[in-house]
């Protein structure tokens, strides 16, 4: 029985500090292994000792087999941890560390191997009588066979990349006419993300719930199941909010999907933890989609209502131990539910964001928990996803939960960087998700007009506070002394900012009525009157006193940018009172600019070409997704900036289109 001393994490972000935390907890050493992008990362700074593996992109450092291994024998690690994402599901990594004689912490082989096929596992479902979806699993992959069976399957279908996960390589398909497109950007992401073009078809069901059951299994041969997490909310099939236990669950259901899914691990002799996932439709009836042969990203939401840290119960399987609990003695106990704090902009079509982390500082309220690998002062990069944190609530009832969650989600202070918290916060708030209804179609259909899908302008009194911060900051700076020394008095004439949000100007008129330590002043903001007090501040936080009303208000301020955490979580404004009259006026619409940091992956046009409004015209990759760049205006290509493999900055010039006359 193998007993280990030191074990590397081999990945990064949120779950390389999570693992961490349990395995430095258990007295074993722990070793990170970082690329160059990371090497002031949270999960580098929490280990005991830390490998650089690579440049930045995966394929040279997270996905660099080699590297690992050689950094898990350079530092003498027992054992290695995956993580998820990444080699997590790889069967050459786990045979790798095999032959290096290194413990992989997660299933055989043999496992991965065939659960990390959706094409293979669905067929070995089939055989074991597990309930399947009807579909086409066959190993013909050219267009003409893919058609054909498409027609007998019968639309609408979903393309599904066989080695993926996370939503990527997985297309919608509603008719024919769609197929050959979404089959060509399905084998190019799935390519590009899991190194497979291979694809299944299996007929759309559509509006179920997704229901996934966690099991585990020893290596003496035991295997159970610690209840089901419901991961309904999605959007373009990836995960938004995931909970436990299932709102629509009754223990004969449960039952009967928990031994579906321990028969599906029987299948393979697994070991370890593992994640069967399923469609429950509304008449009850439930269909194999695929077996995750790792630790969920949502495992936190199982830990909470179980009592039970599943890292511990993985790292006790992969030393020989047996399981430490039977199946009549797991408990489920209250409700637990998490959202994924991600960097990306959902009124701008949820692109990713890029950018320096600020300020963070994560809720700390009861009942909470938040897994992250964030540090303020470290850069959101393209090379990785985007996912910055996960924020987890428990609750003795779904209501409680949900409703801590929803203020958790408000609280966590992040700014320098665009999030996705408005977009959660109104989720959890929503009446259908309340209620328990949501399945996943949810987002689609009963929440495309959401407000934070949208940009929403600054309000009158998030204005206000920027106004007076930044006249605080200028006041004081002419000064030259700290505090709030520097206001005018209330007989001068009232001070006039004009402050930029995105492409909106505003302007705000500050007067001081009663000057002093804590001036009030009152700012016009359009038609609004807004009386303001500033009571303190630190360069952190601010203490205002907004129409009677005392708030706490974070910010951070370089020269004369100011971010706020308003309403919509980061806010940035800039001070441009100053800017001299007709300054650079943007680009038009025949400039088609890098929308984020990244690499171009297709050029479809060049030089001379006459392209149509909406035309596709380069293809970019960032945070592990494709990107369609389209033409603005019907025109002439004037000048393409890119060729394919080239590495992109955020608003570079790719593509110039001479408008037609």
């Amino acid at each position: 029985m193998p007993s280990f001393n030191k074990i590397l994490i081999a990945n990064r972000g949120e779950i390389a500090c999570r693992v961490m935390r349990t395995a430095q907890a258990l007295g074993y050493r722990t070793i990170a292994v970082y690329s160059e992008a990371d090497a002031d990362a949270r999960h580098v700074q929490l280990a005991d000792e830390a490998v650089c593996i690579g440049p930045a992109p995966v394929g040279q450092s997270y996905l660099s087999i080699n590297a690992i291994i050689g950094a898990a024998q350079k530092t003498g690690a027992d054992a290695i941890h995956p993580g998820y994402g990444f080699l997590s599901e790889n069967a050459d990594f786990a045979r790798a560390c095999e032959a290096a004689g290194i413990s992989f912490i997660g299933p055989t082989v043999e496992a991965i191997h065939l659960m990390g096929s959706k094409r293979l596992s669905k067929l070995a479902m089939l055989e074991a009588g597990v309930p399947c979806i009807p579909g086409y699993e066959g190993a013909e992959q050219d267009d003409s066979t893919l058609a054909r069976e498409a027609e007998r399957i019968g639309y609408p279908l979903m393309i599904k990349a066989s080695a993926g996960g996370g939503g990527r390589g997985m297309r919608l398909v509603k008719g024919p006419g769609e197929l050959a497109t979404q089959l060509r950007t399905a084998r190019s992401e799935a390519q590009n993300a899991f190194g497979s073009a291979e694809l299944i078809l299996e007929k759309a069901v559509l509006q179920p719930r997704h229901v996934e059951i966690q099991v585990f299994g020893d290596q003496q041969g035991n295997l159970v199941y610690l209840g089901e997490r419901d991961c309904s909310v999605q959007r373009r099939h990836q995960k938004v909010i995931e909970e436990a236990p299932c709102p629509v669950m009754t223990p004969e259901l449960r039952q009967a999907m928990g031994k579906a899914a321990v028969e599906a691990a029987r299948t393979v002799n697994y070991v370890g933890a593992g994640t069967v996932e399923f469609l429950l439709d509304a008449s009850g009836d439930f269909y194999f989609l695929e077996m995750n042969t790792r630790l969920q990203v949502e495992h936190p939401v199982t830990e909470l209502i179980t009592g039970q840290d599943l890292v511990a119960w993985q790292i006790r399987v992969a030393e020989g131990q047996p399981l430490p609990l039977q199946q009549d003695e797991i408990r489920l106990d209250g409700h637990a539910i998490e959202v994924r704090l991600y960097a990306e902009d959902p009124a701008a079509g949820f692109l990713p964001q890029t950018g320096n982390v600020l300020r963070w500082e994560p809720a700390e309220l009861p009942g909470i928990r938040i897994d992250h690998g964030l540090e303020e002062g470290q850069a959101v990069t393209p090379f990785y996803d985007p996912m910055l944190a996960k924020v987890v609530a428990w609750g003795d009832t779904r209501d409680e939960a949900r409703r801590k969650l929803a203020r958790a989600v408000e609280d966590c202070v992040l700014l320098g960087v665009k999030a996705n918290q408005r977009f959660l916060a109104n989720l959890l708030k929503h009446p259908s998700f309340a209620a328990g209804n949501a399945t996943t179609a949810f987002i689609g259909e009963e929440f495309s007009n959401d407000a934070s899908l949208s940009s929403q302008p600054a309000s009158p009194g998030e204005l206000a506070i920027a106004a007076t911060l930044l006249y605080q900051a200028s006041a004081s700076a002419s000064a030259h002394q700290g505090g709030l020394a520097g206001w005018r008095s209330s007989g001068n004439a009232p001070w006039r900012l004009v402050l930029r949000h995105g492409e909106q100007k505003h302007e705000v008129e500050l007067s001081v009525q009663e000057s002093g330590v804590q001036p009030r002043l009152l700012a016009n903001v359009g038609e609004a009157e807004i009386a303001i007090r500033l009571l303190r501040t630190d360069g952190r936080w601010a203490v205002v006193e907004l129409d009677g009303i005392r708030r706490r208000v974070a910010y951070h301020q370089q020269a004369q940018q100011l971010w706020l955490f308003g309403h919509n979580g980061n806010l940035e404004l800039q001070d441009i009172t100053h800017e001299p009259a007709g300054g650079q006026s943007g680009a038009g619409s025949g400039m088609v600019k890098a929308p984020m940091d990244g690499a171009i992956v297709e050029v479809l046009v060049s030089e001379g070409e006459r392209v149509s409004k909406g035309q596709l015209l380069v293809v970019l990759e960032a945070m592990k997704m494709e990107h369609p760049l389209k033409a603005g205006v019907d025109g002439v290509i004037r000048r393409v900036q890119v060729t394919r493999g080239d590495q992109v900055k955020s608003r570079q010039l790719l593509v110039e289109v001479e408008e037609a006359l």
